[in-house]
């Protein structure tokens, strides 16, 4: 597979993977800074602002007309947290120029769109445009109600919360519902140029280009402050656990939510990383998985039942919905199911089904540009440089042993169960 070849521009890294594969240009620009309470509410809410207009195109409308001059490229963001990070992403999708009867750049085109966006907002009295700051308040604010509203996320970050109380992981990556009000445009202008001299900044191009033809238009299109580019510093993933969290909350649901919090102690850039994806896909992260087939199936305990790793905080969580009454005997054969890891209960079925999953989804990653530069910025977020066929490779040689050695590190953090509102 062609490699991504790196560049710098000021605090700008630059990762451009050259290929004719692909009809257009795949491009992603990350903004990283660690989740903090001061700054998580206004960070999140910033691209919301940034994606209504700039100094050059202030009006939405004409914003986007902008995209449909270049063929109907998506511009998109999004906000998320991986290990004690909180990322901005914003991408773009462009059709190459020598597909259409375009006489213009639409790479040149879409970078400069994109460094507007990024570095020359539309500023109005030494702040944001008040009035995209209102509607945008407003949008970040039904975001996180809706959080509250689907229970199964809302469960998941609960344990999460809980689970790591003090630690930067409990932060929503969308901020506090309660702290949005409070945020002014002269505020949010003024979080918005410490995160742009702060953040890790690192850009993706993908598509019929090189290193040097983007380092030019970079270079034309991005005003930043000069400086060397920030790193991302690495959670914390080993911890001892003293005590097993039991948290209940109480809403108005006719469905129970139990999620676990397991702390797996292996983060991406450890050795036994390989061997954790096997763990998790074992244990539920696919449908042949124990929990679906011990909990869900066998004991008709959980209307759903999966695991989730987290590999770049180290953890793993378990998600399940069961009737208020089947607590007890959810827990017990949930735990029956980690106790069996431990003791090696696997069999050649299990360990092939999950191979041929894990691989399937590595191979399929070089279908995607947007799939390839994900996997690639684990690199940028850990510093491990791990190729898809590497990880590929080291999945196929975990031996039950491996996966025995994981399930033993294994620790029960947190049992966090979302219930009604009645008495037991």
């Amino acid at each position: 597979m062609t490699q991504f070849e790196r560049g710098q521009l000021q605090r700008l890294r630059l990762h451009v993977l050259p290929t004719k594969r692909f009809k257009t240009y795949a491009i992603s620009l990350f903004a990283g800074l660690t989740l903090d309470e001061a700054t998580v509410t206004p960070v999140a809410l910033i691209p919301f602002v940034l994606r209504r207009g700039t100094a050059s195109t202030p009006e939405t409308i004409a914003f986007r007309e902008k995209l449909d001059d270049l063929y109907g490229a998506g511009f998109g963001f999004d906000v998320y947290k991986r290990g004690d990070s909180q990322i901005v992403q914003f991408r773009m999708d462009v059709i190459n120029e020598s597909f259409v009867s375009s006489d213009q750049s639409m790479l040149a085109a879409s970078l400069q769109f994109l460094g507007d966006v990024l570095t020359d907002p539309l500023i109005d009295n030494n702040g944001f445009h008040a009035k995209y700051v209102d509607a945008e308040k407003t949008t970040l604010r039904k975001r996180l109600e809706a959080i509250v509203n689907d229970k199964i996320r809302y469960a998941a970050e609960r344990c999460l919360e809980e689970m790591c109380a003090n630690e930067p992981y409990r932060l929503h990556p969308l901020g506090k519902l309660d702290e949005i009000e409070s945020i002014t445009p002269s505020s949010l202008y003024k979080h918005y140029e410490e995160w742009l001299s702060n953040a890790a900044l690192d850009l993706y191009v993908v598509g019929d280009t090189t290193l040097e033809e983007v380092t030019g238009l970079v270079q034309q299109a991005f005003h930043l402050k000069t400086g060397t580019p920030s790193a991302y510093s690495l959670p914390v993933v080993k911890h001892d656990v003293k005590e097993v969290k039991k948290v209940t909350d109480r809403m108005e649901v006719s469905q129970g939510k139990l999620n676990l919090g397991l702390r797996m102690g292996i983060g991406y850039d450890d050795d036994e990383y390989p061997a954790a994806l096997m763990y998790n896909g074992i244990l539920g992260g696919y449908p042949h998985s124990k929990l679906f087939l011990n909990v869900r199936e066998k004991a008709s305990l959980a209307y759903y039942a999966a695991s989730r790793l987290d590999g770049h905080k180290g953890i793993c969580t378990i998600q399940s919905g069961i009737e208020f009454a089947n607590y007890e005997r959810a827990v017990a054969i949930i735990l029956e199911q980690l106790e069996s890891m431990k003791q090696g209960k696997l069999s050649e079925l299990e360990l092939d089904q999950t191979k041929a999953m894990i691989s399937n989804h590595l191979r399929e990653l070089q279908d995607s540009a947007y799939e390839m530069i994900a996997y690639d910025f684990n690199s940028v977020l850990t510093g491990k440089q791990r190729s898809a066929e590497q990880l590929l490779e080291q999945v196929q040689a975990v031996t039950p042993a491996d996966i025995v050695k994981v399930a033993q590190r294994v620790q029960l953090d947190t049992i966090y169960f979302l219930r009604d509102r009645k008495e037991a």
